[in-house]
């Protein structure tokens, strides 16, 4: 496992960090810090809490930390994000500000979460010789893009063909100052803060790629552009929040993918990181 510890802790103000790292070096799934409250540790089904309440200056000093004053971060921040060194990401919330009916930025921030990126290589070997598009499905927190940040990586380096991941949200493989905070693989291309249905459409133009990887499928306009790649030859790989194979083919978004057949392996995750294979059609 690899994890940019001491690149978490700097982002963090200096009454915060001692008790961050007692609690979480190993086990630590997020910070939430929210202006009046008191610093919540989230490790896993526990939490901790830290006995004084967070201020302004606290919640600007990791802004600070995290964008070091980049054009490049003011505009994921845009988003309600931040992608530190080390592939952090801090979700912030407060006053937005809206222009044509699209945020623009946060001119107030008041709450932030901090979630440590992690990453876990040599998990996929009994997933990457899939030869088919591949589906991960799981509740949130069972480890769905850690997984597929492994097979992207697996079948990249064993030479299975050009990847192309369209990694809207920078989740698979965050960007800090160009340059990919995980190894993605030698076959593989990243097109980073684009929408799916953009992106997809763009590499199926110009990348010539086997595969195309996205994270989280979430809108009718994913499920569209997976199916124009599909149709088009391309092999996929995508996740999606579901508890259950049968909840993910009850979900009206992502019946058009089930009716024509997009996916025939399916990997289902379980809380515990555990996982099963399945194959949807014969």
């Amino acid at each position: 496992m690899k994890c940019a510890w001491q690149a978490y802790l700097n982002l963090l103000p200096h009454w915060v960090r001692q008790d961050v790292d007692l609690y979480g070096k190993e086990a630590l799934q997020e910070l939430h810090m929210r202006i009046g409250l008191q610093p919540e540790i989230c490790l896993g089904s526990k939490t901790q809490r830290i006995h004084r309440n967070i201020t302004k200056d606290d919640i600007s000093f990791v802004i600070n930390a995290a964008s070091e004053y980049s054009p490049w971060a003011a505009r994921t921040l845009a988003k309600g994000y931040l992608t530190a060194q080390g592939g952090h990401r801090i979700g912030v919330c407060g006053v937005a500000t809206v222009a044509d009916g699209a945020m623009r930025g946060i001119t107030q921030a008041t709450s932030l979460c901090l979630r440590v990126a992690r990453d876990i290589e040599g998990i996929s070997p009994r997933a990457s010789d899939v030869t088919d598009s591949l589906l991960i499905i799981g509740p949130p927190g069972s480890g769905k893009t850690t997984l597929l940040r492994d097979i992207i990586r697996t079948k990249s380096n064993a030479e299975q063909g050009n990847i192309s991941v369209v990694d809207e949200r920078e989740e698979l493989f965050p960007l800090y100052k160009g340059q990919s905070c995980f190894p993605a693989g030698e076959h593989t291309d990243i097109l980073s803060g684009c929408s799916k249905a953009e992106g997809i459409e763009a590499v199926l133009r110009s990348m010539n790629p086997r595969w195309i990887a996205v994270d989280e499928i979430t809108e009718k306009s994913d499920c569209d552009a997976l199916l124009q790649a599909g149709w088009c030859g391309v092999n996929l790989m995508a996740t999606a929040h579901a508890g259950s194979l049968q909840d993910f083919l009850t979900r009206p978004i992502y019946k058009p993918l089930v009716a024509c057949k997009i996916f025939t392996t399916v990997l289902v995750l379980q809380r515990d990181k555990s996982w099963k294979k399945e194959r949807l059609y014969l």
